[in-house]
């Protein structure tokens, strides 16, 4: 089946950055969502190259239903202990067995997840502080034939996806801010401080608002003074950084932990014990965190689906929310005159992967360049990503794309 025919549209709209207001969000490192949606897509990763080692091919799994169920801790200045660990419930569905062959997707999973927690959040003791539930599940037939066909992958579900570029100065400082205050060079500064890293801004024509939330580390914090004191030093730090990477023509003002209550001791202060707010404070789940593109923007459009943990051979929820973002960059990249760009791709469950039910194209011309010119381009990029496409899965598969 061959592609179909793309549709390539003028936009008629304002650019992003020229509308009146912006809401832009990201939730970091150690937000529960975050690390709901980064477990899983580990997992996801593992469990494709452990088929492929053992099969030769990516069996059907998906593992991309994850809740982290929030702990309880006792957290004083000074110090504290877990009482009850966070519990992460790794859910879906996978194949255990295929030709007499066994696949250990239980051990996989926990595995997995125990060592990302150790790499990526090592105050987390796995088994003390946090718990895994595994609870993949053998897949209908149905579903399972999906990855038996023999001549071409065919989409496992009907899907909406979509991705865009370039991000607007907005949306980049969001997405700046979030990884300088979770980089090396500010925790080796701040060692006191955690990766649950929340940041949201609101643009309202150049005036520029930013809140952020950001734990400091209880047995680090002798007490309410010094908690103040770190504060305002981390507060002086992000607001030289947001005032050098902020565009032009833009007036931010800074927040940070606007909860805090100076006098109210331990409750008037953003203290955590492990670094997120899982450990007691917030729940997290899969699909709620940041979109592919690393940011959740308010005024653009949002995909139907979310891509950690989903197959990367067979589920166009992962496959055509990468691809279409990656096809927006490269069309906004590589073909002048292009000032905005989204691409929307969709499936019919059924169809080969390498022939989506439409895409769609929405372009904003720079002054000078017509959708006739740029259109031969758009048409030879998308051809070209769908005749690519077996190698992108495979790198999908490898985990080389970020998902959040």
């Amino acid at each position: 089946m061959k592609l179909i025919e793309p549709m390539i549209i003028e936009s008629s709209r304002l650019a992003p950055a020229e509308e009146a207001f912006e809401i832009v969000e990201r939730k970091g490192l150690g937000h529960p969502d975050t690390i709901c949606d980064a477990v899983m897509e580990a997992v996801a990763v593992q469990l494709a190259q452990a088929y492929l080692t053992i099969c030769g091919r990516v069996l059907h799994f998906n593992a991309d239903k994850g809740m982290l169920v929030a702990g309880q801790v006792e957290c004083r200045f000074g110090g504290g202990s877990v009482l009850t660990p966070m519990r992460l419930v790794m859910g879906d569905r996978a194949t255990f067995q295929w030709r007499n062959k066994q696949i250990p997707v239980k051990a996989i999973a926990e595995r997995t997840a125990y060592r990302w927690f150790q790499r990526r959040l090592p105050r987390i003791q796995p088994h003390k502080d946090v718990e895994c539930q595994v609870e993949l599940k053998p897949a209908s037939e149905e579903l399972q034939s999906v990855t038996e066909r023999p001549h071409e992958a065919v989409a496992n579900d009907t899907s909406a996806t979509v991705g865009y570029a370039p991000l607007t100065p907005t949306e980049r400082l969001v997405l700046q801010i979030e990884r300088f205050l979770n980089g090396r060079a500010f925790k080796k500064e701040f060692p006191d401080t955690g990766e649950d890293v929340k940041v949201l801004a609101i643009r309202r024509e150049q005036e520029l608002t930013v809140t952020v939330a950001m734990p400091f580390l209880a047995p680090q914090i002798r007490n309410e003074a010094q908690y103040f004191k770190r504060k305002a030093a981390a507060e002086r730090i992000l607001t030289d950084f947001v005032t050098r990477e902020c565009a032009a023509g833009l007036s931010p003002r800074i927040f940070l932990n606007v909860l805090d209550r100076c006098g109210a001791g331990e409750a008037g202060t953003y203290l955590t014990l492990l670094g997120t707010s899982a450990e007691a404070g917030d729940s997290g789940e899969v699909g709620r965190g940041n979109r592919v593109c690393g940011i959740i923007s308010l005024r653009r459009p949002a995909s139907a689906e979310a891509a950690p943990g989903k197959n990367p051979a067979a589920h166009v929820g992962k496959i055509y929310n990468v691809l279409a973002q990656t096809l927006a960059e490269t069309l906004y990249n590589k073909i002048r005159g292009l000032r905005d760009v989204t691409v929307w791709i969709t499936s019919q469950i059924g169809r080969p992967i390498s022939s989506p039910q439409s895409v769609v194209v929405d372009v904003m011309p720079a002054r000078g360049t017509t959708l006739a010119t740029v259109r031969p381009q758009i048409e030879r990029e998308i051809r070209t990503a769908f005749t690519h496409l077996p190698l992108f899965c495979k790198k999908l598969a490898r985990g080389l794309y970020s998902m959040y």
